[in-house]
């Protein structure tokens, strides 16, 4: 379903109006620390705004929006920092089902993601963590079970709806395993940024179901969806973070005046600025043409896939020495956005191989 922009604008300040209320920097501090990594009262309360539905189509209960929404919802809870399983969930595991499941596959698992009833994750790599056909480190065995170790498994520790990428003969296919399925064992990883939980995988010949018949483009369809809504959720923490920092610099007085009127500053703010509006054009257009099928597609998914990612750690490095020596201690808020910057260098893909993908996709 395609929206104005008007409309999109609106689902926006919805977004952030609700944000704004339920997910301070407190809360933030508070939820990161919980067993479950997220909010599950502020979870629902995004689900009943559509949230959790956003990709999925109308008929298994969703409102059928495409990445443009995806990413626009994105940029808001990347500036408010939400803890959630929104991307892991709602973004890829949903476009991973309707990419390679059955119409089966998705009248049975799809309404309750949209619902956010049930939270979804995908374990696609091993533990290079390359995001890539080669980096697949699972195999299904000949009796359809699953042996083999995911690493970097977001949300993986609450995940009910739980599907791996694995080998299967030449192949690559996609299996949906049960919670508590015999030889599975998730394991939390340790992280960087709290607010990104991950999980190891194992499995050892453990029963899983596969879903439809499709190999790895179905895969790479549904990660490119992740790496938009990662992209956008990288420009909302980036400017964000550049706003509170250009905010301190026009109230932190030194030498009797703010330090904003210094001109070493002002001409670190204005690239920082420069920067981020580029990555936030380049999320923006990555998502519009995921939308439409474009055939410049893979080209600007692959641009946002490493110019939001390095604009992001960029200017939160800089937030940080902007505010001095204040930012590098832990209950700085500056802190917790370089953290994120930096969780989010890897996730589904690097800077080097979104690059690689760029120049493929040019014909470079």
């Amino acid at each position: 379903m395609t929206i104005s922009s008007t409309e999109r604008a609106e689902l926006r300040a919805a977004v952030r109006d609700l944000l704004q209320d339920g997910c301070t920097e407190a809360d933030v501090r508070r939820v990161m620390d919980t067993d479950d990594g997220f909010d599950r009262v502020l979870w629902h309360r995004l689900a009943e705004q559509g949230v959790t539905a956003t990709l999925v189509a109308a008929e298994h209960g969703g409102v059928g929006f495409g990445a443009r929404e995806a990413e626009t919802i994105a940029e808001e809870t990347g500036a408010a920092l939400l803890p959630s399983p929104f991307i892991s969930s709602a973004v890829l595991t949903v476009a991973l089902i309707q990419a390679a499941g059955s119409d089966d596959d998705r009248a049975r698992l799809l309404p309750g993601l949209a619902a956010g009833t049930t939270i979804g994750t995908v374990a696609v790599t091993g533990r290079r963590g390359t995001w890539t056909p080669e980096g697949v480190d699972v195999h299904a065995e000949e009796d359809g079970t699953l042996s083999g170790t995911a690493h970097y498994v977001t949300f993986g520790q609450i995940a009910d709806v739980i599907l791996v990428v694995a080998r299967v003969g030449g192949d690559l296919g996609v299996f949906q395993v049960e919670p508590g399925a015999a030889g599975c064992t998730r394991t939390a990883a340790t992280v960087f940024d709290p607010t990104v939980p991950l999980s190891m995988f194992t499995f050892e010949r453990t029963p899983a179901r596969r879903l439809g018949s499709a190999g790895w483009p179905a895969v790479q369809h549904a990660l490119d969806h992740a790496v938009v809504a990662l992209a956008g959720e990288q420009v909302g923490g980036a400017r964000r973070i550049f706003d509170v920092t250009v905010d301190y610099l026009k109230t932190r007085i030194q030498f009797g005046r703010p330090i904003g009127s210094f001109q070493a500053l002002k001409h670190m703010a204005a690239d920082l600025l420069l920067e981020v509006e580029s990555a936030t054009s380049a999320a923006q257009h990555a998502a519009a043409a995921l939308t439409d099928g474009d055939e410049s597609a893979v080209r600007a998914v692959a641009l946002a896939g490493f110019a939001c990612a390095d604009a992001y750690l960029n200017t939160a490095m800089q937030a940080v020495q902007m505010h001095g020596g204040i930012a590098f201690t832990w209950e700085h808020p500056a802190h917790l956005y370089l953290r994120r910057a930096r969780s989010g260098l890897q996730l589904f893909g690097s800077s080097a191989l979104h690059r690689e993908r760029y120049l493929i996709a040019k014909g470079a």
